[in-house]
């Protein structure tokens, strides 16, 4: 009966747990976006995917993504955004500022690492 108590346990603290760090995968994070200077700077870390991983922007201001990336060894490395043509291989520790031109409201742009499994989106409102 024991056994059975502790395996019952063990699945329900496997189960929260996967729901814990799994809800912060689709996270928006409305801290990301500054305007300096009169660009807006949009910051997204590159480790292990990409965070945020969703984004709210402004519509018609020039815009600059800032990729940082800290110990950035796996695919997330390689970015792929489509709507610019942009395509490098990023450093493995540093900044990577890309310059985005005035977007247009309801425009999303959205970058992808080499292999497709990690994505992000920014929405310009």
């Amino acid at each position: 009966m024991k056994l059975i108590i502790g395996a019952m346990v063990a699945a329900i603290a496997l189960v929260a747990g996967s729901l814990l760090f799994s809800r912060g995968d689709n996270q928006s994070y409305e801290n990301n976006v500054a305007v300096v200077d009169g660009v807006q700077v949009v910051t997204i870390y590159a480790k292990g995917g990409y965070a945020p991983r969703q984004t709210m922007a402004s519509a018609n201001l020039p815009t600059v993504f800032n990729v940082i990336t800290q110990g950035t060894f796996d695919c997330s490395g390689a970015l792929t955004i489509p709507a610019l043509e942009y395509r490098a291989n990023l450093p493995m520790s540093g900044e990577t500022r890309i310059p985005v031109p005035a977007q247009t409201p309801g425009t999303t742009m959205r970058g992808v690492c080499a292999m497709g499994m990690y994505s992000f989106s920014v929405a310009f409102q």
